[in-house]
């Protein structure tokens, strides 16, 4: 096993270096004189509608076809500006005043945006009947009301620590025509009825490109490009290569390439790092036999070399996790609790206690891709050691992230094992909300279900003092990590490869702004 993962690693740092030299030759006539910008896309577009966007890259196109009240600003320290707002403060710790720009309009002919537009948007998440799986980022709301055609008050029911940090500020904040949805039926998947943004679609051709106009009716910050584009290339690998050909001049690279790209750089090609936000674990189900069992969880975790996954998988530059809240943030946990050494012996000892001495079979479904495959032979090879054959079930990301949903039929009863990284916003909370007991069938696929942990995630998202929420977040992670559905393996880095030709404009996590980059 050892010769082997070596050998791999040799391999893909080849193709790495490989990839980086050809760069050399083909960064020519890039982001096409300051007109069009390409980007790579790590997956296709699947749902435009804030309230049901389905993760990370919607959430980048979203940044570009709708506005906010308050938006992140860009660099290296997280922060955020007005946006939509001409103006909003706290006005009291339950009320939040704003007033919105004139001229904001919204495409096909629906108008103005207007403060009854943020009430119905802001409304509309929060209603239960919408059943939005990001219903918890405006959890704490009561109403909005609009005072005047511009002038509105957020009204909460008891003070929430995050709006300011994960809300207004992320796509759960996006603006949306009342009328406009209102006339669509009340929801939308790939065809927005009305955007209100620096960019409009101008052309979608699924599986192959999105293209992005500059909205003339658009009154903030002009775009950098005319057009931009984004073409869907879920492998990193196969993005990296499309890097080198000269087919896009910005991408997300994998981790594992990132020695390469070090020591390996072209001329013309720069590359980015940040520290990541996102987590990555293998969690297991625990409605499905036999991981219904405490001790055959407690087993996995005992079996699994995390060290040596991340050795593996992303080549020593991802540093261990001890939960899903990363390094910086409130609720980081310093250590686990218990040991983080792999112990066979006692794995094997709990097998043989929950009647399986004998070992089983069992499979283990991940999202295709490099890093993801690297660390799911690992564990396959880990879970060897004590009688677990694991068969490894790769998917599309389409695929991938209905598995678990129940309202997207019943392949969730045969989810066992599965391999997962969730994206991330600079609260808390916003790792916690997916873990639940409200979260099973949605995005709780290990149907961990506790009550304690419920119930201190609610309650943190009131909590004023910092130093409290800190302690019950860390708690949290103690009841997931007690409840042996988890296996915490990675933040990640986050790094991304651009022609000289651009200038990217980032987040702190790396995530990028496509509407600010701007031609050199």
């Amino acid at each position: 096993m050892h010769c082997s993962r070596l050998s791999r690693r040799r391999l893909l740092q080849g193709a790495g270096a490989l990839g980086a030299a050809a760069a050399v030759q083909s960064r020519v006539g890039v982001a096409e004189n300051g007109r069009v910008l390409r980007v790579r896309g790590s997956a296709d577009l699947q749902v435009l509608d804030p309230a049901h966007r389905k993760g990370q890259p919607e959430g980048d196109i979203l940044r570009c076809l709708f506005t906010r009240l308050i938006e992140y600003r860009t660099g290296d320290q997280w922060g955020w500006r007005p946006a939509a707002a001409a103006a909003i403060e706290q006005i009291a710790p339950t009320h939040v005043r704003f007033t919105l720009r004139p001229g904001i309009m919204f495409t096909g002919g629906f108008g103005e945006m207007t403060a009854d537009d943020v009430k119905f948007s802001y409304e509309r998440i929060a209603d239960p009947a919408e059943a939005s799986a990001y219903r918890d980022d405006f959890g704490a709301l009561a109403r909005v009301e609009a005072v005047d055609r511009y002038t509105g008050v957020i009204v909460l029911k008891e003070p929430f620590a995050p709006l300011w940090t994960s809300t207004l500020p992320s796509a759960s904040g996006c603006i949306l025509s009342r009328r406009a949805v209102e006339q669509a039926g009340g929801r939308f998947t790939t065809a927005a009825p009305a955007t209100a943004g620096p960019y409009r679609i101008e052309e979608w051709r699924p599986k192959q490109r999105l293209t992005l106009a500059r909205d003339p009716d658009w009154n903030g910050p002009r775009g950098g490009f005319d057009e931009i584009r984004i073409l869907p290339i879920e492998d990193e690998k196969a993005a990296e290569i499309a890097f080198a050909a000269g087919e896009v001049d910005y991408t997300a690279i994998s981790v594992s390439s990132i020695p390469s790209y070090r020591t390996g750089q072209a001329p013309g090609v720069h590359l980015v790092e940040k520290s990541s936000l996102d987590y990555v674990w293998l969690g297991m189900n625990t409605a499905a036999p036999p991981f219904d069992d405490l001790r055959v969880r407690r087993a996995v975790q005992r079996a699994i070399d995390v060290d040596q996954v991340l050795e593996a998988a992303y080549f020593g530059v991802a540093r261990r996790a001890t939960g899903i809240i990363a390094p910086g943030l409130i609720g980081h946990r310093p250590r686990l609790q218990g040991d983080p050494r792999p112990d066979l012996d006692a794995a094997s000892a709990l097998l043989a206690e929950a009647g399986h001495g004998g070992g089983f079979a069992c499979t283990l479904d991940i999202e295709a891709k490099a890093e993801r495959l690297l660390a799911a032979q690992v564990i396959q090879a880990n879970l060897a050691r004590v009688g677990i054959a694991v068969q490894i079930n790769q998917h599309d990301s389409g695929s991938f992230w209905s598995l678990g949903s129940e309202a997207d039929g019943d392949r969730w009863r045969s989810l066992q094992l599965i391999l997962q990284k969730y994206g991330m916003q600079p609260d808390p909370s916003f790792a916690t909300a997916w873990f639940t007991p409200e979260q099973v069938g949605v995005w709780n696929w290990e149907r961990f279900r506790s009550q304690e942990f419920g119930e201190l995630h609610r309650r943190a998202l009131v909590a004023t003092d910092p130093a409290l929420r800190d302690r019950m977040y860390r708690r949290m992670q103690d009841l997931m990590e007690e409840s042996g559905a988890y296996v915490f393996l990675t933040h990640e880095i986050n790094a991304a490869v651009h022609s000289d030709t651009i200038l990217p404009a980032l987040l702190p996590d790396a995530n990028p702004v496509l509407p600010e980059f701007r031609a050199l």
